[in-house]
């Protein structure tokens, strides 16, 4: 199948981007994932909300709008010839962004980032500065680490959830993050690795198509939904054990609780690992995301 060139993919004689493509370019629906591992890590700092609203507010714009925002947009932008097999009607695709109009736009943005963490503190900062290379990285050439089912899927879990929920720890108290809290963090971000890679069956064909070794294209559905599992299960069970070695039982309960809903949720997606992976999404992230901020509810009780 050929690959289709830029001026193919821009139909329209459109000069300027549609404000509502603009929206859909930059996915607010995937904004949710950071912006509550960031509120994880505040909780996990155990810094008082009171009279940090400001520095709050501004920690989560960072982290969904900002910076989750410039990797959709970056992402769309170095995706363009693969969604015009997969998705045509997408903003790129479609002409609805005309020209180079996704570039800037993700260009933009990384610069506000980068502005916003500066103001936050060096901790921060640095996050946010790792943020940004492995949003790129997860894109672009020459490194395209989503070409990659291993490599790809674990820099959105670091992008997503370990670098939000440090950024979260450090914006209120303006240091370092425990250990503690960066172990958790650490061991959150892996298991999102098996959610990134249940986001990969949507598009298998255009992955296939476009050289894209993600793991249901290598390992197949059936192998690839198994090791999602194993990966999205295995470093819960690290964190109960963790929990409870730092005396904190009754979390590392609901935590389990947690977990033991998804492992029956992960029975219905093996039987159809494609029919299922987005219900799975939708139902059993729930449930991940719920056990991360009793580990935080957990982890601000330590200091």
């Amino acid at each position: 199948m050929s690959v289709m060139s830029d001026h193919q993919l821009n139909r329209t004689a459109r000069r300027w981007p549609e404000p509502q493509a603009i929206l859909w370019l930059i996915k607010p629906v995937t904004w949710f994932p950071p912006m509550w591992a960031l509120l994880c890590g505040i909780v996990s700092s155990g810094a008082a909300f009171t009279g940090n609203w400001t520095l709050i507010l501004l920690g989560i714009l960072l982290a969904g709008p900002i910076v989750c925002g410039m990797s959709q947009a970056a992402n769309d932008w170095c995706d363009r010839h693969v969604d015009a097999i997969n998705e045509p009607e997408r903003p790129i695709p479609s002409g609805r962004i005309p020209g180079r109009w996704g570039l800037w736009i993700a260009l933009a943005m990384t610069g506000l980032g980068l502005g916003v963490g500066y103001t936050l503190g060096p901790w921060v900062f640095g996050a946010t500065i790792m943020a940004v290379l492995a949003a790129w990285a997860y894109s672009a050439e020459p490194v395209r680490a989503k070409k990659s089912g291993i490599w790809g899927p674990a820099l959105c879990g670091l992008a997503y959830e370990t670098l939000p929920w440090i950024t979260g720890a450090a914006i209120l108290t303006s240091g370092a993050p425990s250990v503690s809290v960066i172990v958790i963090a650490v061991l959150y971000g892996l298991g999102a690795h098996g959610i990134m890679t249940l986001n990969d069956f949507k598009a298998v064909e255009g992955d296939r198509a476009m050289g894209l070794q993600s793991l249901p294209v290598t390992l197949g559905p059936d192998r690839a939904a198994r090791v999602a599992c194993w990966v999205m299960a295995v470093p819960q069970v690290a964190v109960i054990g963790l929990l409870v070695t730092w005396g904190f039982a009754f979390h590392a309960l609901g935590i389990a609780a947690m977990l033991a809903v998804q492992l029956a949720a992960m029975r219905v997606l093996l039987r159809d690992p494609l029919g299922k992976a987005q219900w799975y999404q939708g139902m059993g992230i729930l449930f991940y995301i719920s056990g991360m901020m009793i580990a935080a509810f957990a982890l601000g009780a330590m200091t």
